[in-house]
């Protein structure tokens, strides 16, 4: 019996613990798109990438809105811009930061057809977010860091 208990104990432990691990899949612009259709939803995307210090430092912004607003029609995407091959670091450095957010790394075969694909006004300098509201025709793009306060100003002024 104790035995027992100790097997569901260690399985509840561990199914509970790769349940809440995030996956980070490959998202292509065409996935993107498809991704930001529901017209009822905000969407707020940030390109970042592991190695950029303004991307990595405005990150917890992004899951604090998330989080703040997780029963309202927003939905924080996080788009890493490392190289395909970077893939492993990426998935590790999601884990360490324990974000909330949805994760993906770009699945792009070109940069700079990626780039246009999000906003021509682009250089390609991170970080970088867009806004899309389907329902109110509006889709603009920001090449710059956000602090909390911002983010939350972006979002209520879009929404």
């Amino acid at each position: 019996m104790k035995r027992l208990f100790s097997a569901v104990l260690f399985l509840s432990f561990f199914s509970g613990a790769f349940a809440q691990s995030k996956t980070v899949n490959l998202l292509s612009i065409q996935q993107l798109n498809k991704r930001m259709s529901n017209p009822d939803t905000v969407y707020i995307v940030n390109f970042w990438a592991t190695w950029c210090g303004p991307c990595v430092k405005e990150l917890p912004n992004f899951d604090q809105l998330q989080t703040t607003y997780k029963k309202q029609p927003v939905k924080v995407l996080l788009v890493s811009m490392d190289f395909k091959s970077k893939l492993g670091e990426v998935k590790t450095f999601t884990k360490t930061r324990k974000l909330v957010s949805d994760v993906f790394l770009a699945d792009k075969t070109n940069e700079q057809s990626f780039i246009d694909g999000i906003d021509k006004s682009w250089s390609g300098a991170l970080p970088g977010t867009l806004v899309v509201n389907n329902k109110k025709h509006i889709r603009k793009f920001y090449e710059q860091e956000f602090t909390y306060n911002e983010l939350n100003k972006l979002y209520q002024t879009n929404k």
